[in-house]
């Protein structure tokens, strides 16, 4: 029966993994950040606060909030204006607001769970329409319109991961594989001629990308020549590797730690990863990977096991958001992919991006409580 609850079917192990890695991960933002209690306690502050959001949230049936979807849409595009037109400027970037009493937040990351939301309810009532053009072409001017303006924050990175999160959930409703397939040949073209372009030297006819944006990608093509802008990869190369198998130990403060020397700027968001990697080793990179694992595969059978599109939808946005966002920042870390700014969920400082995937957690559990028999 649709929006009855089975509590047998609760994922009491996923919400344990998730406190654990999140618990984990205030250990190793507290050695990150050279014990700043200014931090760690911000970061405490909203890991509690969102694990309390995601325990409301998990009681609220996902039913409901998708009849609010275009609320929600609306709210979401609300924000993301706020930022274009009130945004703290930090680094060249308006990426943030300060909100009273909350402080600054960064509106993107609730725009993700935000568009989650809203294309899981569109794709569950247009489920038998989705191969339609009129229907596809729809959707893809709803989702341009958020995506669009995240982008000229400008956040490069965090649009490319609401393409992945927007693409997963369609190919989830069912799109035709022929579509699938032609996407991913145009796709193809358009990161040939992309890569093409900078290996010929006009990346200068490229108009979207910045300035900051195409010394980052001529740094990962051509890191000799270009040391000054890939030393933080590089940096971050070396603390890893300088780990080995069984790390350094936690809130080691060795003269010959990276971290210790100051030889990252950004390891307590971008290149926490790093620091993972040098003070808990391979085994330390191994097991938290491997818990992400259990995390990702857990929230993909509660969507097997949904009652519809909707929750299914939800989850695998959810899951392709913690996956591909994981994946990109570890990349980053071991110089796999160029510098994109990215942060390693429930690791990474930052209260605004912990309250945004407690809340995607939240929703996944609800689904969950409704699942099939």
């Amino acid at each position: 029966m649709k929006g009855k609850y089975v509590f047998k079917a609760h994922n009491l192990l996923l919400l344990a993994l998730v406190a654990l890695l999140n618990f984990i991960g205030i250990l190793i933002l507290q050695s990150a950040s050279n014990m700043d209690t200014a931090i760690v306690s911000r970061q405490i502050l909203g890991s509690l606060a969102g694990y309390v959001i995601c325990l409301i949230i998990m009681f609220i049936d996902y039913h409901r909030l998708a009849k609010y979807s275009t609320v929600i849409y609306t709210v979401t595009i609300g924000i993301l204006l706020a930022v274009l037109l009130l945004g703290a400027v930090h680094k060249g970037a308006g990426r943030w607001i300060v909100v009273p009493v909350l402080g600054q937040l960064q509106p993107a990351e609730f725009a993700k769970a935000g568009i989650i939301l809203f294309f899981a309810a569109y794709l569950g009532k247009n489920q038998d329409r989705i191969n339609e053009p009129r229907t596809l072409l729809f959707s893809a001017v709803l989702f341009a319109v958020p995506a669009v303006m995240v982008f000229v924050e400008p956040n490069l990175s965090t649009t490319l991961i609401l393409c992945v999160i927007f693409a997963m959930m369609l190919i989830t409703s069912g799109l035709s594989m022929k579509l699938i397939i032609a996407a991913v040949i145009i796709g193809s073209i358009f990161m040939a001629l992309i890569i093409f372009l900078f290996s010929t030297d006009n990346y200068h006819l490229i108009p979207f990308i910045k300035d900051y944006q195409k010394e980052r990608i001529l740094s990962f093509l051509y890191p000799d020549q270009y040391s000054d802008t890939f030393f933080q990869q590089k940096n971050s190369i070396m603390a890893i590797g300088s780990g080995g198998f069984f790390g350094k130990g936690l809130f080691n403060t060795d003269i010959s730690s990276v971290k210790a020397g100051n030889f990252l700027i950004e390891e307590d968001t971008d290149f926490i990863f790093a620091i993972i990697g040098e003070e808990l080793g391979f085994r330390g990179c191994f097991g938290i990977l491997f818990v992400y694992f259990i995390i990702l595969m857990l929230i993909l059978w509660i969507a097997i096991k949904s009652r519809d599109l909707t929750g299914a939808a939800i989850c695998v946005g959810i899951a392709t958001w913690i996956g591909f966002q994981t994946f990109t920042n570890i990349a980053v870390a071991i110089a796999l992919f160029p510098n994109t700014g990215v942060t390693l969920p429930f690791f990474s400082r930052g209260a605004s991006s912990l309250l945004a995937l407690y809340l995607g957690i939240g929703m996944v559990l609800n689904v969950g409580l409704q699942s099939r028999d």
